[in-house]
């Protein structure tokens, strides 16, 4: 995963065109708080809509085949989506903390969409890397590309082409999250502080979450396969970036204080790992048809994962040679057959760390409602926040606080999970 743009600081020199003042009320009621609480990821995708469509016609301006070979295909892996995850957690903890006015909701559905665009670089990126043929249920971007040029340029070519396009394809990605955090951040109509904190807050979210993808990809490489590092790269690559940053910029552009933010911030955390630990779970145990990608990715890929990491350790305590055959075998084999797959996930559960994966996730779970409980909070969105954290996780959700109702009917929890990487 590359970065190529950096936010510069906020005396940076002014675009060409210099920002205007917030944006008037929108005729469908988008900057109207109680509208976007009823549909959330529905605001986020006209966001994006209309974001798309201004650089997409800068891209055809720049040249058509650039916009169909990449622009294009970000622009529909973007609005094709998953379960919008990021975006509404920015959105319940910003309602959350009592943000409600014009500025503060364009500023956060401004904010969930540049989240949406940096995920598109994030699993663009992760799937050129793992070599994953799918994605959501559809060709990854790199195989897309290259079965697009399969019939008119040599296979070497047409595979290279392939990657080539995703890595562009993902820099682009990036570049418009950026892109779009800068323009709000020089809107005048947001206040200086509230602007100087989430540059922070953006900054180091993109340096986490390149960080905890080197390590991902640094452990399979050397098949660093040990429970504290595989804890540390899912920390990072996901407790950070998919949960925690995006509570503390909903926090942030609500003009939360401090002890409020920390207490989002430590949910967050404790939700974003378990978010990962059932992702691990997943890869190896969900349906494909609902995960969207093929069962066993972690396993064929070599990925450093608790779930692997656990069984070997406690394979390796009992001293359980057959366990640890079948896992030195499995682990990292692109090749690795149905039935192989078949005798880990019988390690998994032989060996307890199947179990004991499920038995953290659920601490993890209410140790992220403990910290949730001790923030100040609006009741009805700290209920549409609970419920959205036990959504994360694959626990069951909690029941509302009597000292407030949630706004409207929460959705039923997805099953399986997207990968966040």
């Amino acid at each position: 995963m590359r970065s190529t743009q950096v936010l510069g600081r906020l005396t940076a020199a002014a675009p060409r065109t210099p920002p205007g003042p917030v944006e008037p009320r929108r005729p469908d009621g988008v900057d109207d708080a109680r509208t976007v609480d009823a549909d959330v990821p529905g605001a986020v995708d006209r966001e994006l809509r209309d974001l798309l469509t201004g650089r997409l016609a800068d891209c055809r301006t720049l040249d058509p085949v650039f916009a169909d070979d990449i622009a294009e295909r970000v622009a529909r892996f973007t609005r094709r989506g998953g379960r919008r995850f990021r975006a509404r957690l920015v959105w319940w903890s910003l309602r959350a903390c009592g943000g409600q006015d014009t500025v503060q909701v364009r500023a956060a559905l401004r904010t969930a969409a540049a989240l949406e665009l940096i995920q598109t670089c994030a699993l663009v990126h992760d799937d050129l890397m793992d070599q994953a043929s799918t994605r959501r249920g559809a060709p990854a971007l790199h195989a897309d590309v290259t079965a697009q040029y399969g019939g008119t340029a040599p296979r070497p070519a047409a595979h290279q082409l392939g990657a080539s396009a995703a890595l562009l394809a993902g820099d682009l990605a990036l570049a418009w999250a950026d892109d779009e955090l800068g323009r709000l951040m020089l809107d005048p109509g947001l206040p200086r502080d509230t602007a100087h904190r989430l540059n922070e807050v953006w900054r180091t979210l993109r340096t986490e979450m390149v960080a905890g993808q080197y390590l991902d990809v640094q452990g399979q490489a050397i098949s660093a396969l040990t429970v504290g590092r595989a804890l540390r790269a899912a920390c990072l690559k996901s407790a950070l970036y998919t949960v925690e940053r995006p509570l503390e910029l909903g926090a942030v552009l609500a003009g939360a204080g401090t002890a409020t933010t920390w207490m989002l911030c430590l949910a967050g955390r404790s939700a974003g790992l378990a978010f990962q630990l059932r992702d691990d779970l997943d890869d190896v145990f969900a349906d494909p048809a609902t995960t969207g990608k093929p069962s066993g990715g972690d396993v064929r890929a070599g990925k450093p994962t608790y779930l692997l990491a656990v069984a070997r350790a406690r394979a390796t305590a009992a001293g359980d040679q057959p366990a640890l055959g079948v896992l030195e075998h499995a682990v990292g084999r692109a090749d690795l057959t149905p039935r192989e797959l078949a005798d880990v996930r019988d390690v998994l559960e032989a060996t307890g760390a199947r179990g004991l994966v499920e038995t953290r996730i659920g601490r993890l779970a209410r140790q992220s409602l403990r910290h949730l409980a001790e923030a100040t909070l609006e009741p009805g969105p700290a209920d549409r926040l609970r419920a959205l954290l036990a959504e994360i996780t694959g626990t069951p959700r909690p029941r509302p606080r009597p000292d407030g109702p949630l706004l409207t009917p929460a959705p039923a929890a997805a099953t399986g999970s997207e990968a966040p990487r």
